[in-house]
């Protein structure tokens, strides 16, 4: 059935309604004579001035026939009452005793009146649920049951083209992608050797990563037919509509393939069977069970691939995951150093940068950021060169950016001279504590300027990438985040709530030490969480811990004794860095902004936390003297040395 046919039904409903009204008004609410207050007419009855009147039963109207007019009304006036005073009305037109006398009437109504008021309630009625049926038919019927792909190909672009050369950052997954390209545009050299067509790729990674990025490109790339969908599309509120969609989706992409299926957030379509408090979803559910089976059913299907992103992989279905179905997961993460200049790079191209402008310190001082952050960061610093009536963009611009990116926009929030002194004592103890460990990054920015809901904050910045941490690094994070309560206890002998945001900080740090990576001297190597993932309610409700209330206590204690142990240290720390503190201070609330030069200015004359003591999970083990093996340059990479 054609778009036309589907809603020619309700228009015909429609036309029919409005006939019907039409009819219906024209013929109970005909023009007439003016009408007046019911207390009016009785009145008018018992002045004596009406000749005649009229009873209109059904109606429940009374015509009256003037000697004379009334008011603007004219001689003809007319009224209407309620059910309980007809007697009344009865009575006072007796009562008047009219020299024309009155009479009773039943309204009747034409035969075209009373079909509509019979017949159109019915048709109205057929047209609806007509319409509903015809919504709700299989694949081939147009309405619910259709696919709402989008079909991408050169023929039929979608916005501006976008091609792998601008994705960058994420080179292995451009590669997995390339290959797909591959597969279909010259199947024959891998049939020769055997391989078969990957079914499906999925790209996990967190939000701003790129995943719907990269299926852009791979449309834009592709020579072959590119059908682009959201999970969501699939879910309505009748059983069986996301599994016609499905199968019509697929008969689609199988009727022009070689062909490129993406479904973006497949979670919201693909997630555990069963796990629904009280029962499972049965429309999401059915849904899923005729995508499994599309992918990898009886049947089986050659050239049409399924690229899937999602950043919630641990709520996928296992059935969903297995080789045969998505065959590939490729990890989209955040951007080391040279993905964020390649990054940069991209999003500055069709931007007057400023020739004092260096990406490079630009991709350093922006670790853990994704490509969306990175492309935001950019564009904030445009937005603020357009403000400013500047042509080029700055250094000022873009750390301005930054700021905004990482804290929020400045706000103008007049703080008191007290507020000023205990947000730069705070900032301060942060700053003091992380440039006297040995294992915290460089302290490259302090301000007391109140940015998002901070009131002030220490930045710290690696200065290159890291993929592991080790334990005395996240000694040195606990005892940083403690610095701020550290110094307002040390001066003012007052905490204030300030530290809520560093306890909590510290506080999920010493948990995961103590649950997820064996770094407690009295738990043992130990791993008591399942992981950092997001709480699924309809996966772990009902689950209990896997240990028990003694473990749980002892947890709380280690947990309890390492943010005591950070507290001390943070504490000593100041306690011997007292003059450096005040300095701080004082150019803080001087300058109300500390960048990296007048910092390290500042932190010449610091004393240095000594080193810890080797840690072992066990006293009595011994420990080897042996050096690690050295490190060799090779064509400005890192490795072992010696040979292979």
């Amino acid at each position: 059935m054609t778009p036309k046919r589907v809603f020619r039904w309700p228009l015909f409903a429609v036309l029919f309604a409005v006939i019907g009204v039409w009819i219906l008004s024209s013929t109970l609410f005909s023009s007439g004579p003016e009408n007046i207050d019911t207390s009016v007419g009785l009145k008018l009855l018992s002045g004596k001035t009406v000749d005649q009147a009229k009873i209109v039963d059904g109606a429940q109207r009374v015509d009256l026939s003037l000697t004379r007019p009334y008011k603007d009304k004219g001689d003809l006036v007319r009224f209407y009452y309620v059910g309980p005073q007809g007697a009344d009305v009865v009575e006072a037109i007796e009562k008047a005793k009219l020299p024309g006398g009155y009479n009773s009437e039943v309204p009747s109504q034409s035969w075209l009146s009373s079909l509509a008021i019979t017949v159109i309630p019915f048709i109205v009625i057929l047209a609806v649920f007509w319409f509903l049926m015809s919504q709700m038919q299989g694949s081939r019927g147009g309405g619910f049951g259709r696919s709402r792909a989008k079909l991408v190909s050169p023929q039929t672009p979608q916005g501006p083209r976008v091609t792998f050369a601008d994705v960058a950052g994420v080179d292995e997954a451009v590669q997995e992608l390339q290959e797909i390209k591959a597969f279909l545009s010259e199947p024959g050299k891998f049939y020769e050797v055997g391989a078969k067509i990957p079914k499906g790729v999925l790209l996990v990674g967190p939000p701003g990563t790129g995943k719907t990025l990269l299926a852009r490109a791979v449309a834009g790339e592709a020579e072959v037919p590119f059908f682009t969908i959201s999970g969501s599309d699939f879910v309505e509120m009748f059983v069986g509509v996301g599994a016609s969609r499905v199968r019509d989706m697929f008969e689609q992409a199988k009727s022009q393939a070689p062909a490129i299926i993406f479904i973006d957030e497949i979670d919201a379509v693909g997630r555990h069977r069963g796990a629904g408090l009280g029962g499972g979803h049965d429309e999401r559910e059915q849904t899923l069970n005729q995508l499994l089976v599309e992918m990898d059913g009886f049947e089986g299907r050659t050239n049409v691939i399924m690229i899937a992103a999602t950043n919630r992989p641990d709520i996928l279905d296992p059935a969903l995951l297995r080789p045969g179905r998505f065959d590939r997961q490729v990890t989209v993460n955040t951007p080391d150093l040279r993905g964020r200049r390649a990054i940069l790079a991209v999003h500055a191209k069709g931007k007057p940068m400023d020739d004092e402008v260096d990406l490079d310190l630009v991709a350093r001082r922006t670790p853990g950021f994704s490509g969306a952050d990175l492309a935001n960061v950019l564009n904030e610093a445009a937005l603020l060169t357009a403000r400013s009536a500047n042509k080029r963009i700055d250094n000022r611009a873009l750390d301005e950016a930054i700021d905004r990116v990482v804290a929020g926009p400045q706000r103008s929030t007049l703080m008191s001279d007290a507020d000023k002194r205990f947000t730069a004592y705070h900032e301060g103890g942060h700053a003091v504590v992380a440039a006297a460990l040995r294992n915290t990054d460089p302290v490259t920015k302090v301000t007391i300027l109140p940015r998002g809901r901070a009131l002030g904050y220490t930045m710290v910045m690696p200065t290159k990438d890291k993929h592991t941490v080790t334990r005395n690094e996240m000694l040195d994070s606990l005892a940083y985040s403690m610095g701020g309560r550290a110094a307002e206890e040390i001066v003012f002998h007052d905490p204030t709530s300030g530290a809520s945001n560093d306890i909590e900080k510290a506080t999920g740090i010493a948990r995961t030490m103590v649950m997820s990576y064996g770094m407690s001297e009295n738990l043992g190597s130990v791993a008591y969480s399942k992981g950092d993932g997001e709480v699924f309610l309809g996966r772990d409700y009902g689950h209990r811990r896997e240990y028990s209330e003694e473990i749980a206590a002892a947890i709380d204690e280690e947990v309890r004794r390492l943010i005591e142990r950070a507290h001390d240290e943070a504490w000593e720390i100041l306690q011997a860095n007292r003059h450096v503190l005040d300095k701080v201070v004082v150019e803080l609330l001087e300058h109300e902004t500390l960048d990296e030069a007048a910092l390290a200015a500042i932190f010449v004359d610091i004393v240095k936390r000594e080193p810890r003591e080797v840690w072992l999970s066990s006293k009595d083990r011994p420990v080897s003297d042996a050096p690690p093996v050295p490190l060799r340059e090779e064509n400005g990479q890192q490795g072992p040395a010696g040979g292979g």
